[in-house]
């Protein structure tokens, strides 16, 4: 009996013994895990430099496609890919890149469409182009979707659409892919990327709060709303918020700089003949501003004229400045 007792306690502990090596070796492997993750997520948490485009014009519309090519290709291709939809470490964990994508994602959204109603038809009542009809609503599709389909799978869908526009535009011996550079439909292009850049210009300056008097319905006597709104708002950005608003930002400047670049090549004759070169230059120039590198390890929020600098109100000026010569810019194309 005694054997047999003893027996039993050595396979007890020989038991807890390999419990416990599991539990370890568990243990050691999530540490790893994590410590990789946390590795992965600094590297993929670098954004992506802004990319030079060649100087010299092959056939019209062919930068600003490319141009828009780039974007949606660098949401899936740069390191980490697209981390908007991350289910898993370390992208899970990250906020700060998958609003700087969502940033690039909605200027590449907006051009899709001013490419598929404006710049390839003549007309109002001409046909639309079979590809960019694909790739806009592709690249609509739910940008947190992680299977079934994802959102990377369909935006690789619209890009392919736009390599296939790009190949009949290039095609001179077929006609129905057309680009055209004009100053009315590059005037309603801009008019929607100065709607973007001015909402987003008063995002980041509420982030120290601001009381506004109710400007809704100025300039229209006759003008109404839906329901009554107070006169004077109060407006402040969540302090949760802020970042992901400072990063979104730097992402749609980020690829407006590269748009804005290649618009500079495909309306080339446009802007000379109204003198408005130098303005779209002015506009790409604080753009870039808003790309410089940010020294601290968090968005800081400190009041307007406090001891702690502000990084949201010093992107709103900047981008503010971008959008008064985007307004300006629009007056000089619209002028005869």
């Amino acid at each position: 009996m005694p054997n047999i007792k003893q027996g039993l306690l050595n396979i007890k502990e020989d038991y807890v013994d390999g419990r416990h090596w599991i539990v370890r070796a568990a243990g050691a492997l999530l540490l790893v895990y994590l410590l990789m993750a946390s590795i992965l997520g600094f590297y993929w948490n670098s954004e992506p430099d802004v990319s030079p485009l060649p100087n010299s014009q092959t056939v019209t519309g062919a930068a600003t496609t490319k141009a828009l090519l780039h974007l949606a290709n660098t949401l899936m291709d740069k390191p980490g890919g697209y981390l908007s939809n991350d289910v898993s470490l370390p992208g899970v964990w990250m906020d700060n890149i998958p609003n700087w994508e969502y940033g690039v994602l909605i200027q590449v959204r907006d051009l899709s469409r001013a490419m598929r109603k404006d710049f390839s038809r003549s007309q109002s009542q001409s046909t639309e182009d079979m590809d960019l009809a694909i790739a806009e609503p592709q690249f609509n599709f739910d940008s947190e979707s992680w299977m079934l389909p994802s959102s990377e799978g369909e935006y690789r869908t619209g890009a392919d659409a736009l390599i296939r526009y790009l190949d009949r535009l290039a095609d001179q011996q077929q006609s129905q892919a057309q680009f055209y550079a004009r100053a009315d439909n590059l005037t309603r292009w801009l008019g929607d990327v100065e709607t973007r850049l001015g909402s987003l210009s008063q995002r980041l300056s509420a982030s120290v709060g601001q009381k506004r008097l109710n400007t809704d319905l100025a300039g229209d006597a006759s003008a109404t709303q839906s329901t009554t709104a107070a006169t004077e708002l109060e407006i402040k950005t969540p302090w949760s918020e802020i970042d992901d608003v400072f990063y979104e930002a730097r992402g749609a400047s980020w690829a407006l700089i590269q748009l804005f670049r290649a618009v500079e090549i495909d309306f080339k004759s446009v802007l000379e003949k109204k003198n408005a070169l130098v303005s779209l230059r002015q506009i790409i120039r604080e753009l870039e501003a808003t790309q410089e590198t940010l020294w601290s390890p968090m968005v800081m929020n400190g009041s307007g004229f406090g001891l702690v600098a502000n990084h949201s109100l010093v992107m709103a000026s900047y981008i503010a400045r971008a959008n008064a010569a985007i307004i300006d810019l629009r007056g000089l194309l619209t002028q005869g």
